[in-house]
């Protein structure tokens, strides 16, 4: 396949993209400051581009067969940053005719129990509230979209580590281990993105993986 990725400097987009170009996909990397991006590969194109821009976006995602974004807010934005670039980016890929789009969510807005979000339970910290409330604006961008799109929201906690190929997949809820726990790493979480990018199980859904 032919991806064009965004987000690719950061800790999951990094590993999203060395997962794909394991694979033999191609994989084009779109950042502001392409000459900073350090991955180097036959299979990877590294170019400048603005996800803010429809235009920019379709110029770039034109002759792709999905667009994968791991754009996340930074502490401090606005919700109306990734809400903004999530228009961007639904509208530079219909102008392009790309009809796959799998976003990198956040955990924030699955059910940690039945009409609980994981964001508004006592346990989780004030400081991740306004980022995760920007992805759950942000999902509700992508789910209105005429694209055949995926919210892949990871579960509480996802860190470098190791890559073991293994994960389970829920949909709305988190998922917890025997213990309680909901994690993966970012290298197994990038292997279950790239599953579903080749075999599409959860086209026009959110869904999530943990171990």
């Amino acid at each position: 396949m032919k991806i064009a990725l965004y987000g690719a400097t950061g800790t999951i987009g990094r590993r999203i993209a060395q997962e794909a170009l394991s694979r033999g996909h191609q994989v084009t990397a779109i950042a502001r400051n392409p000459e900073g991006f350090e991955l180097k590969h036959q299979n990877l194109k590294v170019v400048a581009g603005d996800a803010n821009e429809p235009a920019s976006v379709a110029q770039v995602a034109a002759g792709h067969d999905a667009v994968v974004t791991a754009i996340g807010p930074k502490q401090g934005e606005a919700t109306e940053v990734l809400t903004g670039i999530a228009k961007s980016l639904v509208t530079g890929a219909q102008r392009a005719g790309v009809r796959r789009l799998v976003v990198v969510g956040g955990a924030g807005g699955l059910e940690a129990a039945p009409g609980l979000r994981v964001v508004d339970t006592p346990s989780f910290p004030a400081a991740w509230k306004p980022i995760a409330l920007a992805h759950i604006a942000a999902y509700d961008v992508f789910r209105q979209a005429d694209l055949d799109w995926t919210f892949f929201a990871p579960p509480a906690l996802i860190q470098p580590g190791e890559r073991t190929g293994k994960y389970r997949t829920g949909t709305d809820q988190l998922l917890t281990d025997a213990k309680g726990n909901s994690a993966i790493s970012a290298e197994d979480y990038s292997v279950a993105l790239i599953d579903e990018l080749e075999k599409p199980k959860f086209l026009r859904r959110r869904f999530t993986a943990a171990y």
